[in-house]
């Protein structure tokens, strides 16, 4: 355990008594100051593959670990941003809210599609834990200076539309493994051998259990979401005025905790492939979790938002307008595009639930294809 953030991580397993829940390790290896996978300065998102080609056509070399909507074509915010301004005119608000704005470039789609859609927004606050990204937003939002600015946390009252793009998804998760029978949390531990110390997963019983039961007496491994649903949950407590939009993967509470999905949803990320093995290379990929979009309903609802509506991507950006801004892109773009809404893409694979503080309104994203009814 020679690594600086591996050594970090062994001494907080030490001084917790020799184990650490699972979001306790995620919250680590994703945001450990300077060491952890989003804080560490390296460039994480916003290439493609070597050898495929971005929206302009031109050829991107490796260097980066996944690829997010905004850097695969400008028409995602182009879309989005209609949905923006619909919810700030029907909540009489001026104010843009993003969390964990990556690259910078979903926030300069935003604030370029407004301004062309005639939309004047007063002021568009960035909350990003990770100060080289802060950098890397500046630089690419450096023609909207002016606007632009940047928070550490939320201020005790909030009026505006809240974005958040794959923000979910990185919210460290619990573990629960139900093993013979019997529920357990899935921790981390340290065990040493012959090669050194090294991180293991260690079960512990618990009393915590999945939202709903789950059939069967098959061994069974899941998450459940408390810091994401708490996050919302302090978003619409301090929400006097506004929307809050959030699109991310994941599915609704039947689909989540579906018998048949017995490995759980953790995932890695790095180099444009995929593992299922968070302990291994600690801090040099992503780790994330699909979302249970029933409990960000149900958390928002309990403190007083109104669902909007939940969707797929497909449907919400088509009811934005995405089809008819792809027939007068580059053919790359319209490409791109594709990717956002065919099926077997990102257009099923991602989902998009609308909140709003004050009377239900009709938000464009959800005029087709709402699957409220499902949560």
């Amino acid at each position: 355990m020679e690594q600086p953030l591996l050594q970090h991580i062994g001494q907080q397993i030490q001084a917790q008594g020799g184990w650490i829940g699972f979001d306790a390790f995620m919250a680590l290896a994703l945001y450990t100051p300077y060491l952890g996978y989003y804080t560490r300065g390296a460039t994480v998102f916003g290439a493609l593959p070597q050898g495929q080609r971005d929206a302009s056509g031109a050829t991107v070399g490796a260097g980066s670990d996944f690829v997010t909507a905004p850097e695969m074509t400008p028409l995602f915010g182009q879309a989005l941003a209609r949905q923006v301004a619909q919810a700030l005119q029907a909540t009489g608000t001026d104010e843009v809210w993003e969390f964990g704005a990556g690259s910078g470039a979903l926030a300069r789609q935003l604030l370029d599609a407004l301004a062309t859609l005639g939309v004047a927004v007063r002021r568009y606050t960035i909350v990003d834990l990770s100060l080289p990204l802060r950098a890397r937003q500046r630089a690419t939002l450096a023609a909207h200076a002016d606007t632009v600015r940047w928070v550490d946390e939320l201020p005790a009252a909030l009026h505006g539309v809240v974005v958040g793009n794959e923000v979910l998804d990185a919210m460290p998760v619990k573990l629960l493994a139900r093993v013979a029978g019997v529920w357990h949390e899935r921790g981390v531990a340290c065990a040493v051998d012959a090669t050194g110390t090294r991180l293991v997963w260690q079960d512990r019983p618990t009393d915590l259990r999945p939202p709903i039961d789950i059939p069967g007496e098959h061994d069974y491994v899941t998450e459940i979401h408390p810091q994401g649903e708490a996050f919302v949950r302090t978003l619409a407590e301090r929400l006097q005025a506004g929307a809050l939009f959030l699109l991310d993967y994941g599915f609704p509470e039947s689909e989540y905790y579906h018998p048949q999905r017995h490995m759980g949803t953790v995932m890695c990320h790095r180099a444009h492939q995929a593992d299922g093995d968070p302990l291994a290379d600690v801090g040099n990929k992503d780790i994330t979790a699909h979302v249970n979009f029933t409990g960000i309903a149900v958390a928002a609802q309990d403190a007083g938002l109104e669902v909007l509506g939940y969707t797929n991507q497909a449907h919400f950006l088509i009811n934005c307008g995405l089809v008819e801004a792809m027939q007068d892109a580059p053919l790359p773009e319209r490409v791109a595009a594709q990717k956002l809404i065919l099926e077997h893409e990102m257009g099923e694979f991602f989902k998009v639930i609308g909140l709003t503080r004050g009377p239900y309104w009709e938000a464009l994203g959800f005029a087709r294809g709402d699957k409220t009814h499902r949560l």
